[in-house]
């Protein structure tokens, strides 16, 4: 009789946790971009790094929730902020990696494609898209018995620490005029800026985390009690709805920065949130605590690893992707998203 309200109520709370994902995301990468532009990174490397983090925050909250719940309440209890533990869904947690990839290189980058084709950086084809290749081949590996330990996500996370030191070492190397050929003057300008800016940005950032912590409770919450009321398995939900929802932030980027012309932007973010997500999110979530994924089906993995190697072609056949090239991704996304939810399982 009250399962219509209570449905309803459970999607206002998930649609607010979307938004809250959404402008966290927004925020905490609008500080981080600007404090990186005042210290002479290239754009690519921005978006490889601070926007591709900015950006895999919530996929790292979400599966932090889904894995380990206490992790996330005890600390906000600190503060006096009540978040409710609730009951682990390691499916959930590596659905929603996957998931966030298979979206990541089919939908966000079809979709900046089809508005204004992407131009590729040569470094992204000699770089980073191997990086992701291998990493997408050790993390299926580590997944062939269908469990995380601890070890192995301390060996991811020491991955993505070298990583990052790495592309801020070389990118200081290149001549700053010639990084920031993208932006605008006036964006330029305006992030060299000191004083009270800065204390600007740091703000944001907190903000943003705070939205971010907050957004992905509410998701997780709230989504896997609709997924109780109509019978749906967890592993679904995260592969598509949460896959899809904690994806926004990498959508909302890329097509704002195809709009402004931003390309390297738009590559970097996408490579860049898959790297962190195999590297450093499901990397931490498995090293604070061992992750068993039961559910999560070979095809899931294979679409994932046959996007990744994919792309590779795509890219470094014209040095971009084009319109058409981005409506063949797009289209690959939804079909999967279909797949899953009327064949599999």
């Amino acid at each position: 009789m009250f399962l219509p309200v209570e449905l309803l109520i459970h999607f206002l709370w998930l649609i607010g946790g979307f938004v809250l994902l959404y402008y966290g995301a927004e925020w905490l990468v609008k500080g981080a971009s600007e404090i990186a532009l005042r210290l002479g990174i290239s754009p690519l490397v921005v978006g490889l790094t601070v926007v591709a983090f900015g950006t895999s925050m919530p996929e790292l909250l979400v599966c932090l929730k889904a894995n380990s719940p206490e992790v996330l309440a005890i600390p906000a209890g600190w503060f006096g902020f009540d978040i409710n533990a609730g009951i682990t869904s390691p499916d959930m947690a590596l659905g929603n990696i996957v998931g966030s990839n298979i979206f990541n290189i089919a939908l966000i980058l079809g979709v900046a494609a089809v508005i204004r084709p992407v131009i590729v950086h040569m470094q992204l084809i000699r770089r980073e898209l191997p990086i992701l290749v291998g990493s997408s081949v050790v993390f299926l590996v580590m997944m062939s018995d269908k469990h995380l330990a601890r070890w192995e996500g301390a060996v991811l996370v020491s991955g993505i620490l070298i990583y990052i030191m790495a592309n801020v070492l070389l990118s200081r190397k290149a001549k700053y005029g010639e990084q920031f050929e993208e932006f605008e003057q006036e964006e330029i300008e305006q992030a060299k800026k000191g004083g009270s800016r800065v204390v600007v940005d740091v703000i944001l950032i907190l903000l943003g985390i705070v939205a971010l912590v907050f957004g992905a409770d509410w998701l997780v919450g709230h989504g896997e009690q609709i997924a109780v009321i109509f019978g749906v398995p967890d592993v679904i939900i995260s592969l598509t709805l949460f896959a899809l929802g904690t994806s926004l932030p990498e959508l909302a980027t890329a097509v704002v920065a195809a709009l402004k012309r931003q390309g390297d932007i738009i590559t970097g973010n996408a490579i860049g949130s898959c790297i962190f997500n195999i590297l450093a999110v499901i990397g931490i979530t498995a090293a604070v605590k061992p992750v068993s994924g039961s559910a999560i089906a070979w095809i899931d993995l294979g679409v994932m690893m046959g996007l990744t190697i994919m792309i590779v072609p795509l890219m470094w056949s014209s040095m971009k992707l084009s319109r058409k090239e981005g409506v063949g991704l797009i289209m690959v996304a939804l079909t999967y998203a279909v797949l899953v939810v009327v064949v599999q399982r």
